[in-house]
């Protein structure tokens, strides 16, 4: 997201919401947001979009990606492509939703591949500790089978997640 909107999330906001970002992309974020808001006497939630694909192996979810992307309407991504990386591109500096996002990211319009929720039950559930590890208080999941998936994260992910959680200093479960 824009410098801009990072320091108005800061200034004035309950919660940011971010496009999905890998570890890097969020430390900075809420390293910026955080800045602000400390100096306005603030607290600002953090939401970060992800797509979670879970199968039982890495590989397998791996393979789920790349049939994602592989049957993923050319023209469609590229219009989207085309109508929302000038956003980005157009901030002082340079900095945006979507101004570095690839072809596969963009197959996910909020760039919820970046998060990497991709591999077993495990490996998701790691990740999503990690995430919260970070700071981020909210996960907001796309699925590509939504029943199905919602209810596999249901019984397979979330229960780790809160196990791990337990363990974690103050810990809030998901």
């Amino acid at each position: 997201n824009s410098t801009a909107a990072r320091q108005m999330a800061g200034r004035v906001s309950d919660f940011y919401f971010s496009n999905g970002k890998d570890f890097d992309g969020v430390r900075e974020q809420l390293a910026d947001v955080n800045a602000v808001a400390a100096e306005n006497h603030r607290r600002v939630g953090f939401g970060l979009n992800g797509f979670m694909i879970v199968r039982d192996t890495e590989k397998e979810a791996r393979d789920t990606l790349r049939e994602i992307v592989a049957n993923a309407n050319v023209a469609q991504v590229e219009g989207f492509r085309q109508a929302v990386q000038q956003a980005g591109a157009s901030t002082g500096d340079k900095k945006g939703m979507w101004a570095e996002s690839s072809f596969e990211d963009l197959v996910q319009y909020n760039d919820g591949f970046k998060t990497q929720l991709i591999g077993t039950a495990e490996q998701v559930a790691e990740r999503l500790v990690e995430y919260k590890k970070l700071g981020v208080d909210l996960s907001l999941l796309c699925f590509l089978h939504v029943k199905e998936e919602v209810e596999q994260f249901g019984a397979k992910v979330l229960p780790l997640v809160r196990e791990m959680e337990a363990d974690l200093p103050d810990a809030e479960p998901a």
